[in-house]
């Protein structure tokens, strides 16, 4: 019967490590991450859930002549903020998914 209590004890750890990891992942979507492009002339601003709350856009990133410098731009910010994201999660994340094989 003495195994009965380790395995208790273990499912306590496991109850106390599944609470952490989900108060840390809510954490980190509501945690905001914001990103420009060269110059400043896009702005992005995502939760750590990677939902865009805010684009600003400069108006002298927007020339009729060059659409794809704006897109560029755009695409800039956005790939810099969600790569914010990415790396804070994995920060604060790996220490519950290190030695799981993920």
């Amino acid at each position: 019967m003495r195994g009965m209590g380790n395995m208790q004890g273990m499912m306590k750890q496991m109850k106390k490590l599944q609470k952490e990891m989900t108060d840390t992942q809510d954490e980190l979507n509501q945690t905001t991450f914001t990103a420009s492009s060269a110059s400043d002339m896009v702005t992005v601003t995502f939760t750590g859930d990677k939902k865009m709350q805010d684009i600003a856009i400069k108006p002298e990133a927007i020339d009729p002549d060059d659409p794809d410098m704006l897109q560029d731009l755009v695409l800039e910010a956005v790939n810099a903020a969600l790569k914010q994201v990415d790396e804070t999660t994995q920060a604060k994340m790996g220490k519950y998914t290190r030695g799981l094989g993920m």
